[in-house]
């Protein structure tokens, strides 16, 4: 596997210094909140890590460090404790103590629909014995804590008590500990930051950062082009060559953690996907290989597992399922379906790279199998609601995670809210064995352990076909020169990591 590791280069061309001044960022899909505990959706978490912090980040390579807390460690099988940085304050000038990260790991279950409760509910007792110790309790063993926590932002007690997301869209509640300040969100157009002079990080080269949302390709590069923007994420794969012709741009690529992958309903009683011949012979009729080179232009690597190969939980003995329609076309034979079927294949058409064409592409390929496909696309904040509701028979999405089992307790763990389990599982697939192969690796502090039973499980729910994987996204950036930016397995793009070279 090619890992990409090039540093991302841009200019501004009215300021030669670039550093100090405002930076302007092309987003590829759309802000929906403010709200930190509200939507658990990747552009309003990358707005948030600019404005608020958490206990634990992850590095460029999604690897756990110190965040807002410079140390964890399990006390005994069922207590954390968490060490927090002295004299960090928020933009208010208050100063952040342990009271602060109780109310705010408390406000995850009380937002009104907030998906962020799935990352705090095994937490059952929380004590302070001091404002800069917080010691965490769960009613079994958890090993967790320190990696759930790291999807929890902390809020001040004092700005957002009895806060409504929409306190958090004017500005109102938006008083964080983060790099920036907030200054201003317009619906589908932008978000203004300020500079944090006192951040506890250091503080960030940019003045100011306005991330515009431009969630159309042709419209973000022409941004990059004209000197509107200075830094575009998810570049148009068909668009490299191009960029990488042009003197003036430079791009950063890295593999992503996000897998891409098909959601296969199998709640609908008699439905063809409950059978898993159904469910394999759809793998096989997916030429990866060439969605990955053709479509993709390289920039994809074909996927077996639901997370990428460097993360922690990936089993590298799966391999990607080999093109084999002929062989799709016996299994469902074998499962009575020798004349094939009809199904609506859904997917978004603006968040992941090529995503219509993939699904326009796919759909080709299962037709080759005897499969008759309708394809429908829908903008992402269409899409999320109407998956969430149960709406899609085969569907793509995307996910990212640090590790193999959190991916798996988001995905396909039978739904239990009291767990945080299937929080994303739109396919209604439910395995004893997984469920409980993920509680053991849960409970180990043991990483090696740990990593081997979230191996275990990921084996089991990718032979069980309880979705279909398709590719890990290879993410690319493009910028102005002379700015750099180093890429992140994570895909944030975070302006207080741009730097002019």
């Amino acid at each position: 596997m090619n890992v990409f590791r090039a540093l991302l280069a841009g200019t501004l061309l009215c300021i030669p210094s670039a550093q100090g001044a405002e930076l302007r960022i092309g987003l590829a899909a759309d802000v929906t909140s403010m709200d930190p505990h509200f939507l658990n959706f990747a552009p309003n978490v990358n707005i948030g890590w600019h404005v608020f912090d958490a206990l634990t980040h992850v590095d460029e390579d999604a690897r756990l460090i110190p965040g807002l807390a410079v140390s964890w460690r399990a006390l005994d099988a069922t207590t954390w404790e968490f060490k927090l940085r002295r004299g960090v304050r928020f933009h208010d000038g208050s100063e952040l103590t342990a009271e602060d990260v109780v109310f705010s790991i408390e406000r995850t279950l009380e937002v009104p629909n907030g998906q962020f409760r799935i990352f705090t509910r095994r937490i059952v007792g929380k004590e302070s014995p001091d404002p800069y110790t917080l010691r965490l309790k769960t009613a079994t063993p958890y090993a967790m804590v320190p990696y759930d926590l790291n999807s929890v932002f902390v809020v001040s007690k004092r700005a957002a008590a009895r806060a409504r997301p929409e306190d958090f869209d004017s500005g109102k509640a938006m008083i964080g500990t983060g790099p920036f300040r907030f200054l201003r969100f317009s619906r589908g157009d932008r978000v203004e930051l300020a500079k944090n002079e006192r951040y506890w990080g250091g503080a960030p080269p940019w003045d100011k950062v306005t991330f515009r949302i431009v969630p159309t390709d042709p419209a973000r590069l022409a941004g990059l082009l004209s000197g509107d923007l200075d830094l575009i994420e998810q570049v148009p794969t068909a668009d490299l060559q191009r960029i990488r012709r042009d003197a003036r741009l430079a791009t950063a690529q890295k593999v992503s953690w996000r897998t891409i992958f098909f959601h296969l309903d199998q709640r609908r009683d008699g439905g063809p996907f409950h059978d898993l011949r159904v469910r394999r012979a759809l793998s096989k009729a997916i030429d990866r290989q060439a969605i990955a080179e053709r479509l993709m232009d390289g920039a994809a690597i074909p996927a077996s597992n639901l997370v990428s190969p460097p993360v922690f939980g990936y089993a590298p003995d799966l391999k990607p399922e080999a093109f084999d329609p002929e062989g799709a076309r016996r299994l469902l034979a074998e499962a009575g379906y020798p004349d094939g079927f009809a199904m609506t294949l859904s997917a978004p058409n603006n968040r992941y790279v090529n995503d219509e064409q993939i699904a326009q592409a796919v759909a080709q390929m299962l037709a080759r199998a005897g499969i008759r496909v309708r394809v429908e696309t829908f903008p992402l904040n269409v899409y999320l609601t109407k998956g969430a509701k149960g709406e899609f028979a085969f569907a793509m999405l995307g996910w990212g995670s640090f590790s193999g089992d959190l991916a798996l307790r988001a995905l396909v763990a039978t739904p239990d809210p009291s767990k945080g389990f299937g929080a994303f599982n739109w396919s209604g697939y439910s395995s004893a064995r997984v469920d409980e192969l993920l509680e053991r690796a849960f409970a180990s502090v043991d990483d090696k352990r740990r990593e081997e039973i979230a191996r275990e499980a990921m084996r089991a729910a990718m032979r069980d076909y309880a979705v279909i994987p398709l590719h890990h996204q290879v993410t690319t950036w493009a910028t102005r020169k002379p700015l750099a930016y180093a890429p992140r397995t994570d895909e944030f793009t975070f302006a207080h990591h741009v730097r002019a070279k």
